[in-house]
């Protein structure tokens, strides 16, 4: 049984992708994510800050679209993103959970 996540596609008003993840992101609902991501084009910002949880699995999916994504992130997930060097590759916002 795959972990809940939700994610809802929009726009800022820039006209950058925004993507909203809600849930959790593990092995079982990665594909989502990923397909989420790969049919968008250009820049985008992925608002992760209902995330809970990313595991491995989750951030893989994220370095395959380092070069374009922008994350806003809440503090509980910011280790993980930092250890495993994503925050020195990609841009990271610290956002409060919502």
């Amino acid at each position: 049984m795959a972990t809940p996540l939700t994610l809802t596609s929009g726009r800022r008003q820039d006209g950058t992708v925004l993507l909203t993840a809600v849930g959790e992101i593990d092995m079982s609902n990665t594909d989502i994510l990923a397909s989420a991501l790969d049919d968008t084009t250009g820049p985008v910002v992925l608002d992760l800050t209902a995330v809970g949880y990313l595991d491995s699995a989750g951030l893989s999916v994220l370095f395959a679209h380092v070069e374009r994504i922008e994350l806003l992130a809440p503090p509980l997930l910011l280790p993980v993103l930092d250890i495993s060097g994503f925050t020195d590759l990609a841009t990271v916002h610290t956002a409060e959970p919502r």
